[in-house]
């Protein structure tokens, strides 16, 4: 039934910068529906017309990898009778906590790319292949918690609470503009009065997250780490486990004692919400630098994770990374395999760059809102239908756009991992997205093989999103170099030029078209 008013849901404020004023109300006839991003927002639009009135969370232009909601957009939750979100850990989490926590009881919650399989949509693996010098160590949850009553706005939070070894230790991570966040550092001791809070990472459920570890000194370290369940706002975290992590800085892994040696692929220090009771938490290792589908579980007190020699690098001049020391001192570095914020779980979020699932998301949303408000049941089937028939023409030109390019010459070099569902649905292969360190100067090796990937594969063009193109000045400079073309492609959000899906399908197509033609 469709409600107005408040219904006296608490306003959970996480920021208070500022925004565009409120536009969902009390006062309006009009179905009040919120959603996580402006993509979402413009299906709604096309489904719901006159009948509803939408706002999003993340505006256009902004990461929904990453946006950290506004007071204001907090404000606006209060009032829906819908909220519409992506997730499979698409949006930033405190994207989908301002939302599920201010949502009144009453109004219907729908994750799009969950629930549209039920209509057909197709989902894929997010498979991450990243060729690194070193291992590359990240943090994951593993399971739900649903045991714990954990939802998908819970948090776990995972401490670093101890660390022996000759120098400091620094877990941070980068995010898609340069901008650092620090998870963990010895310099300034490990404060168990407060809670380890700072030095303490914080994760949804079934997540993973990329990160930077740097060393200040060679020799042995050992961290430890402590991880603990929160499942909602304010509630008592619940102890899930704790465990220590050995590793070899630019000393052979024979000094660090007898263990298995992890010098490659990918690993997690992971915590495990579905596992019995006890310490449930191990690290996850895959040698050929897949994911949790391909990991194997490893008993820390076993293993020395390796930080070789090779791994020296300097500080960089950037005044943002000034946290890990002068510019130029050396410091030993396992690097972040892909730039930017980067939390996510197993399956591909990216469902909309294959047409055919929007159809899916099309037809939930029609759904969803005659549920809400079936007096206007008819009006919402007439534009479903009228918007289901365009997204019909948009998937065969999609198609037969990029069904003009030379076989030979369909690869996809970019700077975000969000093109799998388009390679896969239109007959493209992602060659590979660009991940130089984003907290060292690039080497000679990075350049190397973009170089070798490039020449080898005859790229005839690179792709930038619009809005990371200031962050890619080493693929633009060996484009220029190589004689190849820098083109746009749009993968998350709209901006001035391109302002709704349709839009921004096409013109995806149409510069594929041209610049691999």
């Amino acid at each position: 039934m469709r409600r107005r008013g408040a219904g006296g849901a608490a306003l959970v404020v996480l920021l208070t910068a500022c925004a565009a004023p409120p536009t969902l109300s009390a006062n309006d006839d009009r179905l009040q529906v919120i959603t996580t991003t402006g993509l979402i927002a413009d299906l709604v639009r096309n489904v719901g017309g006159e009948d509803v009135n939408v706002v999003s969370l993340v505006p256009d232009g902004a990461d929904p990898h990453s946006h950290e909601p506004s007071l204001r957009r907090a404000r606006d939750v209060v009032y829906a009778d819908v909220a519409f979100s992506n997730y499979l850990l698409l949006e930033e989490h405190d994207v989908i906590k301002v939302l599920d926590a201010n949502l009144p009881d009453d109004a219907i919650n729908v994750s799009l790319a969950e629930d549209a399989v039920k209509y057909a949509a197709e989902i894929i693996p997010l498979v991450e292949k990243v060729n690194l010098d070193t291992v590359w160590l990240g943090l994951r949850v593993h399971g739900r918690g649903e045991r714990y009553g954990a939802t998908r706005a819970s948090d776990v939070l995972l401490s670093a609470t101890g660390m022996t070894g000759p120098g400091r230790v620094v877990g941070y991570l980068t995010g898609s503009f340069g901008d650092p966040e620090v998870y963990f550092d010895s310099g300034d001791g490990f404060d168990a009065a407060d809670g380890y809070r700072d030095d303490t990472a914080v994760l949804p459920a079934d997540a993973h997250t990329h990160m930077s570890w740097s060393f200040s000194e060679p020799g042995v370290y050992t961290v430890d780490f402590t991880a603990r369940l929160q499942v909602e706002s304010g509630a008592k975290p619940l102890p899930i486990g704790t465990t220590t992590v050995t590793f070899a800085v630019g000393v052979p892994p024979e000094e660090a004692g007898a263990g298995r040696v992890l010098d490659r692929g990918h690993a997690d220090v992971t915590v495990d919400l579905d596992g019995g009771d006890g310490a449930d938490m191990d690290l996850r290792y895959d040698a050929e630098g897949g994911g949790e589908h391909s990991q194997e579980e490893l008993d820390p007190a076993g293993v020395v994770v390796e930080v070789p020699a090779k791994a020296l690098v300097e500080v960089p001049g950037d005044e943002r990374l000034g946290f890990l020391g002068r510019p130029g001192t050396p410091v030993y570095q396992l690097p972040q395999a892909v730039l930017g914020k980067h939390v996510h779980g197993e399956i591909d979020p990216h469902l909309w760059q294959d047409v055919g699932n929007v159809m899916a998301y099309a037809e939930l949303i029609r759904d969803t809102l005659i549920d809400a408000d079936p007096e206007n049941a008819l009006a919402y089937r007439e534009r479903a239908d009228a918007y289901l028939a365009q997204l019909e023409a948009l998937d065969r030109y999609v198609r037969d756009t990029i069904a003009q390019v030379p076989q030979r010459r369909r690869y996809l070099v970019t700077t975000h991992d969000a093109f799998g569902y388009l390679a896969h649905a239109y007959g493209l292969q992602v060659a590979g997205f660009v991940t130089p360190n984003p907290a060292t100067e690039p080497s000679l090796a990075d350049r190397r093989k973009l170089v070798e990937t490039i020449r080898t594969l005859e790229v005839p063009a690179v792709f930038l999103e619009p809005a990371l193109r200031a962050r890619s000045s080493v693929l633009t400079q060996v484009a220029e170099e190589e004689d190849v073309a820098v083109c746009a492609i749009y993968g998350d959000a709209f901006d001035d030029r391109v302002t709704d899906y349709i839009q921004m399908m096409r013109f995806n197509a149409e510069e594929i078209r041209t610049c691999l033609s």
